[in-house]
């Protein structure tokens, strides 16, 4: 990436977009071929020039607490209250963080959804949110 350039939310969320119908793959790295949650942040991140870390050898039912403090050291923790469109959000599923997806809107989610098969954009309803664990901000982003 070009120090000089700056990116920005929507850039985020254009680029996540960009994903969409991607085929579900556990642990896929490859826009339109296949991706998983992770996968996807990984992949929008690389795009843009925010990061190139990766981490590859997780299960399909992930060790909840790597995954958060991955999101921890490679991510800006925020508030609920801070999150915006271009945001990270990380939920739990039987007790255990276990997915991420990027906010595109205030109200609509981003991401590799395996019931769907494939990449997704859909509402934010009561039971999302009731899911959301943790906010995250991609450094770099402004």
């Amino acid at each position: 990436m070009n120090p000089q350039m700056k990116v920005t939310a929507d850039d985020v969320v254009r680029t996540a977009r960009s994903w969409l119908g991607t085929p579900y793959h556990h642990q896929g790295r490859l826009k339109g071929v296949g991706v998983d949650c992770a996968g996807l942040l990984v992949g929008v991140a690389q795009e843009l020039g925010l990061s190139d870390f990766d981490v590859m050898g997780y299960t399909m039912r992930p060790d909840g607490e790597s995954l958060r403090r991955h999101c921890d050291m490679q991510m800006k923790s925020i508030t609920r209250e801070e999150l915006a469109a271009g945001d990270v959000l990380l939920f739990t599923f039987d007790a255990h963080p276990g997915h991420l997806g990027i906010l595109s809107t205030p109200e609509h989610l981003i991401h590799a959804y395996l019931p769907r098969r494939k990449v997704v954009e859909h509402g934010m309803d009561a039971w999302w949110w009731a899911q959301a664990a943790g906010f995250y901000r991609f450094p770099g982003v402004h």
